[in-house]
């Protein structure tokens, strides 16, 4: 059984680990770009921000400087007791307590005012780039979505911009918030004592060390990691999806042992990366002791030789605490920095696609389009290295033409619809519709000329009028009901909870596939088009039913050029031109009787399906 790939999970508890945060290809170019077209709109507010960060960072340190007066003012007031004097000077220790408590609630309000304006910053940008998203992914060629799978266009508009949002909103405020905590501490450090100071940060190279020995060692088993949590979700996810073909070739205990293979691999590599990264915090705490320990026998050496006040050597211990805090979130910022700028990179890519032009200068008018259509000399090929598909086609098309083009799976069929419809444009040769190229038409205004029924049905989250609406969103509802009545999906509807008004759910899975059909045939009869492209249009539909749809069809495609694609070759007996196709060239044409009777490709294609139906 084939495997499929599926990347790994991401989010909280399942990010990449150390070592395996994702890189941008250009950090850089692309943090300028982010910056100058996106942040720099909101430069006021992020100014006003950055001020509000330093304030609160500033307060906040302070603080631990004028609890240690606090201390001191009891020490010294419980020796003055012992010496005899007046004692505590509680009115003093309330006062520079009541000042400690206003400075907490100033930092605490500008941490909630920077907090509250970097929201919504940092939501007005994923907002503003949602709305360039939505808009750039209707403007893209159908080339680009061949080249990409929908997974990897929806993680584009889903993924990277949480990523970027959450990033934003958190990076900015905490990396200032980080630097100017460092400082502020080692200004607060410095001030209290040089050598204590000089102690503790000669335990930093240590924690460098150890982590980093610890990070090289846990950044395999995190990569394996990783990988095994793809493979497993990649069989779970392939297992479920045939779990119907496991159980017809007994393929259940087959499933099992190769899950639990993969579940056994990922084992070992989780429970080592799990671990080693586990022993990070234990280390680091380890050696923070150590320097504390350092840091009380310096500082009661000092207050015995009366450099320093007790009251001081617990300011500076609480100083001590918390800076590795800083360094340790400055660690996660670059990480988090990394994600979001390689998400930004990703949308920006996303954003400069080529797109295929929407409207043109001196554009035709398509209101008199009346429905003649010209292949000349028609080349093709997907790829500009790949494989010609169309060669050198040539057709005329007249008005009110019902057109058949039938022929062998990979003949170029559905390829020369795309043409029409501009999906792709020719590589050489000209379509020409009423005389014009097509290429001189507004592509948006072009398309509304043409109405589309193909094999894959595509039907939205709505109800079942706003889905028959889609082509015509000002359409009536006796319009809705009569283009359901001409589809002969009108009785069927009456029978739901509901009728027009029941909401499909969004895999459509409450109606069948043929009544689906059925739907999207009476969408294009409501839109009434010029030109009409029925693409396997009744493939999902039973006979008895496709008999009352083909003569619908017929009442529809009078006085209008159709073209129909059709495997089913006794579908288009009553076509005033078929066309068949083989490897891209057009071998044969004429009606059907006309081909039967040249007994050539045609009438081995229609023999070998009466052949089958006898068999069958």
């Amino acid at each position: 059984m084939a495997k499929k790939q599926v990347g790994p999970r991401q989010g909280p508890g399942h990010g990449p680990g150390p070592g395996l945060i994702e890189k941008p290809k250009n950090f850089k170019g692309t943090s300028k770009k982010l910056v100058n077209e996106y942040l720099m709109k909101y430069r006021i507010k992020i100014i006003i921000v950055i001020l509000f960060a330093i304030g609160s960072t500033i307060f906040t340190i302070v603080g631990p400087k004028i609890l240690g007066n606090a201390t001191t003012e009891i020490f010294n007031g419980l020796i003055s007791k012992f010496s005899g004097g007046t004692g505590i000077d509680f009115s003093k220790i309330a006062k520079i307590l009541i000042m400690l408590l206003g400075l907490y609630v100033i930092s605490t309000l500008f941490a909630l005012i920077q907090g509250f304006i970097m929201t919504h910053v940092a939501q007005k940008i994923t907002y503003n780039l949602r709305n360039n998203l939505a808009i750039k992914i209707n403007k893209l060629p159908m080339k680009y979505f061949d080249k990409k799978t929908n997974g990897e266009v929806l993680s584009v508009i889903t993924n990277d911009i949480d990523t970027l949002s959450q990033n934003l909103n958190q990076s900015i405020t905490q990396i200032i918030t980080a630097i100017c905590t460092i400082i502020g501490i080692l200004v607060m450090m410095f001030s209290i004592s040089i050598e204590m100071t000089i102690i503790s940060l000669l335990i930093l190279p240590l924690t460098a060390i150890v982590l980093n020995l610890i990070v090289k060692k846990s950044q395999k088993y995190f990569k394996d990691q990783q990988d095994y949590l793809g493979h497993v979700n990649g069989e779970v996810e392939e297992v479920f999806a045939g779990h119907i073909i496991v159980k017809a070739f007994n393929g259940e205990e087959k499933a099992v042992d190769e899950f639990s293979k993969m579940n056994n691999e990922l084992y070992h590599s989780a429970w080592k990366s799990q671990f080693l990264s586990g022993l990070m915090f234990p280390i680091m705490n380890f050696i923070g002791n150590i320097g504390y320990v350092g840091v009380a026998i310096l500082g009661g050496y000092l207050a015995v030789n009366g450099r320093i006040t007790v009251g001081n050597i617990q300011s500076f211990i609480q100083y001590n605490k918390q800076f590795t805090h800083p360094i340790n979130q400055i660690a996660q910022i670059s990480a988090m920095l990394q994600s979001m700028i390689a998400a930004a990179e990703r949308i920006f890519e996303f954003l400069e696609e080529k797109e295929e032009e929407q409207t043109i200068e001196n554009s035709i008018d398509v209101s008199k389009i009346v429905g003649n259509v010209e292949f000349k000399n028609i080349e093709f090929k997907y790829d500009e290295d790949g494989k010609t598909i169309i060669n050198n086609f040539t057709a005329n098309v007249k008005k009110g033409q019902k057109i058949a083009i039938v022929g062998p799976t990979g003949a170029g069929k559905t390829t020369i619809v795309k043409l029409l419809m501009r999906f792709y444009d020719v590589n050489n040769g000209e379509i020409l519709l009423d005389g014009y190229n097509i290429k001189d038409f507004d592509r948006r205004l072009f398309r509304k000329s043409f109405g589309m029924v193909l094999q894959d049905t595509w039907l939205f989250n709505g109800t079942i009028k706003e889905n028959i609406k889609y082509g015509k969103p000002e359409a009536t509802d006796a319009e809705v009901i009569e283009a359901a009545k001409a589809a002969h999906v009108h009785h069927f509807i009456k029978t739901l909870p509901n009728a027009y008004e029941m909401v499909l759910d969004e895999e459509t899975s409450n109606i069948s596939a043929g009544q689906k059909q059925l739907l999207t045939i009476a969408r294009v009869i409501l839109a009434d088009p010029k030109i009409l492209i029925l693409d396997e249009a009744t493939s999902s539909i039973d006979t008895r039913t496709e008999i009352q749809i083909q003569n619908a069809m017929d009442n529809l495609m009078e006085n209008r050029t159709s073209f129909i694609i059709a495997h089913r070759l006794s579908t288009i007996k009553n076509a005033d031109l078929i066309l068949v196709m083989n490897h891209g060239d057009i071998v044969e044409q004429g009606s059907h009787e006309e081909l039967l009777g040249k007994n050539g490709f045609y009438k081995e294609l229609y023999n070998s399906q009466f052949d089958q139906n006898e068999e069958d």
